[in-house]
């Protein structure tokens, strides 16, 4: 894969998480969906750029916990007019703009995985203008 990032593959390699395995398989999922996606470590987790800007990055505190933040990017944009769609139902929305997507555990990632990828892409695109 193309797109992986050596700096995260070293962050994968040690790190000590009860949902480790369940953290590849949505990094690799996430890479899978485009390769216009890099990442990199943001918050000390995983991050996901598309075009550059940050756009979805892991929350892996406290340990046990699996979160996928939807976000806009490092600076604050004006939220004022912006709407996603989310027909997947997977996002709780922190704001207008943010929203979050938890995971329990591997049963509940390979359930959610063909939504979280349509979820990714949508929002991906839908940010980049």
């Amino acid at each position: 894969m193309t797109n992986r990032n050596e700096e995260v593959d070293q962050f994968m390699a040690k790190l000590e998480h009860p949902l480790k395995a369940e953290i590849e398989l949505v990094r690799s999922s996430i890479l899978d969906a485009s390769k216009d996606i890099t990442e990199h470590i943001k918050w000390n987790a995983p991050s996901f750029c598309f075009k550059g800007d940050d756009r979805v990055t892991m929350r892996l505190q406290p340990k046990g916990r699996l979160q996928l933040i939807f976000h806009r990017g490092v600076k604050v944009k004006d939220s004022k007019g912006f709407t996603f769609e989310d027909s997947s139902g997977l996002l709780e929305w922190a704001a207008p703009d943010r929203g979050v997507l938890t995971l329990q555990d591997m049963k509940d990632v390979k359930a959610k995985k063909a939504a979280l990828v349509k979820v990714v892409k949508q929002w991906m695109k839908s940010t980049s203008d």
